[in-house]
């Protein structure tokens, strides 16, 4: 199969790789519109789950994306001057530049033409089997058939902005700050050595009335390294330069789509979905959409078939995730209903922020019950893990004794001592 990927992102250079594995003889190219080396962007966030199908798909590129990572296991909250923290499940954070590299190589070794400036249009589409559309949530390809795709776009409320620090977190962690215009906070990772990846969001009011919609990008990154001095520790931060007052910042755009696919062209990630980033899973589902898309190609007898596999697969998915992300997105919207909790309950509840039944209980009455319930599932699991040994040991002793099932002297048991 002649296959061509239209994005030199995670996702294209990922199922660039996967379809080599599999057959060596297809014919597969990456066109990506950007010269090679240059991304947007500081780190990516991952959990073991993806590290895990990534060592099943392909171990040597799993292994070098592991050593290349760095890993946490807590989690931080400052609220003001306070702060909490939690140990939870390990993430991982990489450098989006040292990701695309070790994924750009890999793909390379194994045979696929990668062509960089290369730009690819709706209008101007390449020869092959199969398109497959991984330029992200500004698709050009998708947009040429907008009406066929169906192609929805949703604005959240909050702006965000996304920047690079010095600063290296030992956890990931979430900082809130008071203003005299309402809260701001930042959340902040480690993807290397050299630094983090630290997200800024407040609320629309938050954003005018600190200046920020005015203030040209050197005015906004030092009134944001004011802010959160406590957090920097006197490391800068940094942004992608747009020379624009207020550029930098945004609204997260939800993006869905009927269909992901149109004869021989077919959405990948971003392309075909957009989950809030909130949830640090951009990455990990743009990497299972090419496991699935991979493996739907090489097991299906058809074209048509497998495209409909791997959608009706990934939409089953995504399911799940699409509503944490929304639940998140909103509990953030929503920030001055938690934000005056103590900080343990205000961070336990920000770990439960995908939950539908937060929005609708008062916080404190939500958090009550959530620990009565998790103290229950502690006996639960207490009583599973213990309740076979007690058993075996209640067994033994009537054994050794001859009490019947309810505790009574079998007749014909013959007593283990007599006085």
């Amino acid at each position: 199969m002649k296959v061509a990927c239209v994005g030199g992102g995670p996702a294209g250079l990922y199922l660039s790789i996967l379809l080599k594995l599999r057959d060596p003889n297809h014919d597969v190219t990456v066109h990506e519109r950007d010269p090679e080396g240059s991304t947007y962007g500081w780190g990516v966030t991952y959990w073991r789950g993806l590290l895990d199908r990534l060592q099943e798909h392909d171990p040597a590129s799993a292994r070098t994306v592991e050593q290349h990572s760095v890993r946490w296991r807590d989690g931080v909250a400052r609220v003001g001057d306070l702060a909490t923290r939690h140990h939870g499940d390990e993430g991982f954070g990489i450098g989006r530049h040292r990701l695309l590299a070790i994924l750009t190589a890999r793909a390379r070794e194994l045979g696929v033409r990668l062509e960089y400036e290369r730009q690819v249009t709706g209008a101007n589409p390449p020869a092959a089997d199969l398109v497959v559309a991984a330029d992200g949530a500004g698709s050009a390809l998708r947009a040429q058939h907008a009406e066929h795709f169906g192609t929805e776009i949703t604005a959240g409320r909050n702006h965000y902005v996304w920047l690079g620090t010095t600063k290296v977190f030992d956890a990931f962690t979430f900082a809130f700050v008071e203003t005299g215009h309402g809260w701001i906070w930042a959340y902040g990772y480690g993807f290397g050595p050299e630094g983090s990846t630290c997200v800024v969001e407040c609320a629309p009011a938050t954003w005018r009335g600190l200046g920020l919609d005015r203030a040209d990008e050197a005015e906004g990154l030092l009134l944001l390294e004011k802010l959160f001095a406590d957090l920097l520790d006197g490391h800068p931060l940094t942004a992608r330069s747009s020379g624009r007052a207020g550029g930098p910042w945004r609204t997260f755009r939800t993006l869905t789509n009927r269909t992901w696919s149109r004869d021989g062209l077919v959405l990948l990630g971003d392309a075909a979905h957009t989950t809030h980033y909130s949830i640090g899973a951009g990455t990990t589902l743009a990497l299972e959409d090419a496991m699935a898309l991979s493996a739907a190609l090489h097991e299906r007898a058809t074209l048509p078939d497998a495209l409909a596999h791997y959608e009706r697969e990934r939409r089953a998915a995504l399911l799940p995730v699409q509503s944490a992300a929304r639940l998140s997105a909103q509990w953030y919207e929503n920030l001055p209903r938690y934000i005056h909790l103590p900080p343990q309950e205000m961070f336990a509840l920000l770990g439960q922020r995908h939950s539908p039944l937060l929005p609708c209980l008062p916080p404190r009455l939500y958090y009550r019950i959530d620990r009565a319930a998790g103290r229950l599932e502690t006996l639960r699991r207490v009583k599973r893990r213990l309740g076979p040994v007690i058993a075996r040991t209640v067994q033994a002793r009537r054994l050794a004794t001859g009490e019947g099932p309810g505790g009574s002297r079998r007749p014909d048991a013959v007593p283990a001592h007599r006085g």
